[in-house]
């Protein structure tokens, strides 16, 4: 029986799989926690899988997980929005007091817009119904995202990067399955790798946290943390979030969600992917490897042409086609120094460590 968590390792599920979970989040149903996210044990990127569905895990303590499937199954029919050859990841889930219903948000990439897949459903299992598909976001084209609930009016927002450019605070219709129109921006940025994306919201003593990451596709880069008032900011970019990681690549993750244990004093969880597995190359230590990669995607993005010597920089890292069906799962706690958050390396963890709420 799992009694701690160890990050970078491989978790298995009760059943002894690895965890399918990836750009994940956790939800709690009464009491019982669902963890869920991409389904990538067929996406190797030798072909053209990108996802095998959405899968959904069970848990009474975090630790162990229980594999329920797929929530929202692949759709092999090459017309389907679930296709798993459609770009369709970070999943996110939300339950609105006011229609009664489970509601699913996935960015769904294309060659030229990013796009949102809406589905809700009675029950957090499934069967989930696709109630609108090609949305864009107030018409913007619009990255990786987080979906954040008020626990004082039940109101909900999208924070969301406009791709490439900065980051949208967007409020939710009253059903949670549309934008009403109003929205603020924040964080702009000059374009890859410095632009944010991944936002991860969570709220502590009444203040809002945002972590994000830079945009350098599927290669970890320092993760930043800002904070505001309210959902719609101002947000105020505090700095790195892994103050002790030298490689300068989020102790080699990303971060997809920051979950707050409900039974632990102040014990808030980062949930990341280590996107590509372990990496072993003599520049990574020391943050040689991320610098080199970072300047390369800003070559890219300035309109550049990728140079041989790019090339050579993103396949020591495995190259822009990773198999992430290997793909493993980084959960960090965060501790505070007044109100700056921080998050530091440990190999083994519990929640045992920190105290009853």
């Amino acid at each position: 029986m799992r009694t701690t968590f160890t990050p970078g390792e491989i978790w298995l599920d009760t059943d002894g799989k690895p965890i399918h979970a990836h750009g994940g989040s956790i939800i709690q149903v009464d009491d019982t926690f669902y963890w869920y996210g991409e389904n990538k044990e067929r996406t190797t990127g030798r072909d053209d899988i990108w996802h095998w569905g959405m899968r959904l895990y069970s848990s009474k303590d975090l630790l162990e997980w229980t594999d329920l499937g797929t929530f929202i199954p692949p759709d092999e029919d090459p017309r389907s929005p679930l296709h798993p050859s459609r770009w369709n990841d970070r999943p996110h889930l939300v339950y609105c007091r006011a229609s009664g219903r489970f509601v699913c948000w996935i960015k769904v990439m294309g060659a030229h817009v990013q796009t949102r897949l809406v589905l809700t459903s009675a029950a957090i299992t499934g069967p989930y119904e696709i109630v609108a598909t090609d949305v864009r976001p107030l018409g913007m084209s619009a990255g990786d995202f987080d979906l954040m609930v008020s626990p004082d009016d039940a109101k909900a927002y999208m924070a969301f990067e406009r791709v490439h450019s900065e980051l949208i605070v967007a409020d939710l219709t009253d059903d949670y399955t549309g934008l009403t129109g109003y929205y603020s921006t924040h964080l702009c940025r000059p374009g890859p790798p410095d632009t944010r994306e991944a936002p991860a919201h969570f709220r502590r003593s009444g203040r809002h946290y945002l972590v994000t990451s830079g945009t350098t596709c599927y290669f970890p880069n320092p993760s930043e943390v800002a904070v505001a008032d309210t959902f719609h900011g101002p947000w105020t970019t505090l700095g790195g979030v892994h103050r002790d990681d030298a490689s300068e690549t989020s102790f080699n993750s990303q971060i997809s969600s920051v979950f707050c244990h409900p039974a632990k004093r102040d014990l808030f969880i980062a949930l990341a992917d280590r996107w590509n597995g372990p990496i072993d190359d003599p520049e990574l230590a020391d943050g040689t490897l991320s610098r080199k990669v970072r300047a390369a995607f800003g070559r890219v993005f300035s309109g550049a042409e990728m140079s041989p010597e790019d090339r050579a920089v993103m396949a020591r890292w495995g190259g822009v086609d990773v198999d992430t069906s290997k793909a493993r799962h980084v959960w960090l706690p965060i501790h505070f120094e007044g109100e700056r958050p921080f998050i530091d390396w440990r190999d083994e963890w519990s929640p045992e460590e920190f105290e009853d709420a």
